[in-house]
């Protein structure tokens, strides 16, 4: 009877049935928190390790895992916490906690509430995580940089910079590309081995920040000695480079740190060491710490388990994270296992510890990265240390600048919400007497109704895609961002860029210095890609040309090829050391050119780039333009004694003009905003002075402490400058258009 009922049972109800059996037997988690984090591969891996033992132990807590690109994790944290779509627990580095305490992201956590005792942990580690006397986090592992040998090379590391330096001499050879070290010399983060080595400090007895003291002058002069008078150290390293380098034996030392292990060749027999002693000072060469700690959301759904789960995590879970993920972890009874303490990776960077700084939590230590980088970059292309920290200092200043007052809404909503009344009424007005011979705007509506259902998806998409993220950039302008909350300030971003005057005209923190920039670095590029486009599409047309198939499959290789990958194989050709460019103009005697060290240069460098990726576009478009012109015209007008220029200006360029106006105002909005290529091949350099607009206005957004409402401003008037441009052009295009 059983089976009948079952059998006739509808499918449905039987699949329902099934499904509540599931949940019935599935265990009930009565407490749930939600876990973020940037791990990947075997530190991903010991990570949910340490998430199924804690299930295991406390079987009513259940941990929703997330993983989020790292990238994007700072600004997902607050913009989503705030406003309680968040997680209650996440790891991140420690630096960026005084600026999450005070904008209300992170809450402290009472030790004496902690089932731990923190002196179990490495001391350097939980201070690290201290803001204002309170604790912010608890230490998972800690990251620095040390000294990565080649035994091969060098039996043994250098103690102090003398003898880095003699060492440094006898292995270096920039001719055949080896070098005595290899690091990321303009890389502020890896320049604070030396900056500290010199009794350096980033912030004075004020807890103002600073970078043009004696003792960071000192330290940029050896960085100097390195790399321009003694040759020690490779210009322009990338993190790619030096992994070459020292993986083809090119390199004797690299100073790196724990993620370098991943990158080098199995065949390299390595050691690793402390970083020497600064012979001038007796202090031995100290780097930052970054301590990755787990930390807790304001605002989490289950404090008390989230705490439970934090404290599993930093220390029944800190053997497995070392021994699966290779960390070196904070927790300092796990180095009683003998998996740990005969491990000579960790005993380096523990050995280390003692001789780093903890990178500073507060928020103003943000604004310290561009300036200090943009310094060392100056000192590398030769401008006196003391030039370079002076424009360093004053960009420091323009960063940590005070923030806008707030502004009441209501007067800026009354002014805004009038122009839009007055703008809506003519625009009503001008439809209406338009419409009036017509019959009237209903009525002309109704007869096209079927084409405007035709169109519908089309303008929803263009108002979901366009019209709105516009609508929210443009009221984003009008405030600033702080600690995930916006607050309004009327016009103020707009007033600070276009009549601040902290900034001269030839500074490229100036907004119309960038906007000269960008229009050179516009008008540059279009001219030689409508130039080039045109010479080949003319080629390609002559009836004497063969294989020209082939030819056009050539040509337009460059712009199937996505930008960025081309981008970034134009910066590898014109590195200074190691690039083709400067490898082929040896060839013809000529000294190998720092394409980035100067501003014209820099251009050159990003405009061949460009040109490289925009010039097929407009071959294609003149090409096929080209093909609708009848050759009978030629034939008449060379009946008629033209000769070939007079062919190609009374004939040609008048029938091209209506294909290639329309191509020539997109390509100067699409250089206008070309983004990547400036960011990925000049990069800004020297000192900014090559950033266009959009690449400022990303800078002011994630660079320089998250300031999105005046990233948003940057971004409102490059869209009324590209819109004045494209009525400007359709006004002058319609007047030259034929009656």
């Amino acid at each position: 009877m059983r089976k009948v009922f079952i059998r006739r049972m509808p499918r449905s109800l039987l699949l329902l049935s099934v499904m509540g059996l599931l949940c019935r037997a599935a265990p009930a988690h009565a407490r749930q928190i939600v876990l973020w984090h940037s791990y990947r591969a075997a530190e991903q891996d010991a990570l949910m390790a340490v998430v199924r033992s804690f299930e295991a132990r406390y079987p009513n807590i259940h941990v929703r895992v997330l993983a989020v690109p790292y990238d994007a994790f700072a600004s997902k944290l607050t913009t989503a916490i705030p406003r309680g779509n968040g997680p209650d627990v996440f790891i991140f580095a420690h630096e960026r906690i005084g600026a999450w305490a005070e904008g209300g992201i992170v809450d402290a956590l009472d030790p004496g509430s902690l089932p731990l005792d923190l002196e179990d942990f490495l001391p350097p580690t939980v201070e690290a995580l201290r803001y204002q006397g309170r604790l912010y986090g608890l230490p998972l592992s800690y990251k620095s940089l040390v000294l990565f040998y080649n035994r091969r090379i060098l039996p043994a590391p250098p103690k102090d910079t003398d003898e880095l330096i003699r060492l440094g001499r006898a292995l270096s050879d920039p001719a055949e590309g080896r070098f005595g070290l290899a690091y990321e010399a303009s890389n502020f983060y890896f320049h604070a081995p030396w900056l500290f080595g010199y009794g350096g400090r980033l912030f004075d007895a004020e807890g103002q920040p600073r970078l043009d003291t004696p003792q960071i002058r000192r330290s940029y002069e050896f960085v100097r000695r390195l790399v321009l008078e003694e040759h020690i150290v490779p210009q322009e390293a990338t993190g790619a480079l030096v992994t070459r380098l020292f993986n083809e034996g090119r390199a004797a030392m690299v100073m790196s740190g724990p993620w370098f292990l991943g990158e080098i060749d199995p065949s390299i027999d390595y050691g690793i060491a402390l970083l020497p002693i600064v012979r001038e000072t007796g202090r031995r060469a100290t780097p930052f710490l970054t301590v990755e700690a787990v930390l807790l959301a304001r605002g989490a759904r289950d404090p008390e388990a989230a705490r439970i789960f934090m404290t599993h995590l930093a220390t029944d879970g800190a053997l497995p994270r070392a021994v699966e993920g290779r960390q070196a972890v904070a927790y300092a009874p796990a180095y009683d296992d003998p998996r740990l303490a005969g491990d000579p990776v960790l005993r380096a960077f523990r050995e280390q510890l003692p001789y780093t700084v903890p990178m500073d939590n507060r928020p103003a230590m943000q604004a310290l990265w561009e300036p200090g980088k943009a310094a060392l970059a100056a000192v590398m292309r030769g401008v006196p240390v003391d030039e370079a920290l002076r424009r360093a200092e004053s960009r420091l200043h323009a960063l940590v600048r005070p923030p806008p007052k707030p502004r009441p809404v209501a007067p800026y909503a009354l002014g805004i919400g009038l122009v839009l009344l007055l703008v809506t009424g003519w625009w009503v007005r001008r439809v209406l007497r338009e419409s009036a011979p017509e019959g009237g705007l209903l009525r002309r509506v109704r007869r096209a109704r079927t084409a405007y259902a035709y169109v519908a998806p089309a303008l929803l998409g263009l108002g979901a895609l366009v019209v709105l993220p516009f609508a929210v950039g443009l009221a984003l302008s009008l405030t600033r961002h702080h600690g995930g909350q916006f607050v309004f300030v009327g016009f103020e971003n707009f007033r600070d860029i276009l009549f601040g005057q902290r900034y001269g005209l030839t500074d490229p923190l100036n907004f119309y210095f960038t906007l000269g920039v960008t229009v050179l670095w516009t008008v540059g590029n279009v001219a030689l890609h409508v130039g080039i486009g045109l010479a080949l599409a003319l080629l390609l047309r002559a009836p004497w040309l063969r294989l020209k198939g082939i030819y056009r499959a050539l040509l337009i290789v460059p712009w199937a090829v996505p930008n960025y990958i081309t981008a970034l194989i134009w910066k590898g050709m014109f590195h200074k050391q190691f690039g083709a460019i400067n490898g082929l103009l040896g060839w013809f005697g000529i000294e190998p050119i720092g394409w980035f060290s100067r501003f014209w240069t820099a251009l050159t460098a990003n405009i061949v780039t460009n040109t490289w990726l925009g010039f097929p576009f407009m071959m294609v478009v003149a090409l096929g333009a080209l093909q609708s012109i009848p050759r009978e015209l030629y034939e008449a007008a060379e009946v008629d004694g033209a000769s070939a220029w007079q062919r190609f200006r009374h004939v040609t360029l008048p029938l091209l003009r209506p294909a290639m106006l329309p191509a020539v105002v997109l390509g100067m909005i699409w250089t206008f905003n070309m983004f990547n290529v400036v960011y990925l091949v000049s990069g800004g350099e020297p000192d900014g002075s090559t950033d266009i607009l959009i690449s400022e206005a990303y800078r002011w957004a994630f660079q320089r402490q998250e300031q999105y409402g005046y990233a948003a401003a940057y971004a409102t008037l490059i869209f009324f400058i590209l819109l004045f441009y494209t009525l400007a052009t359709r006004r002058i295009g319609g007047a030259k258009e034929p009656a």
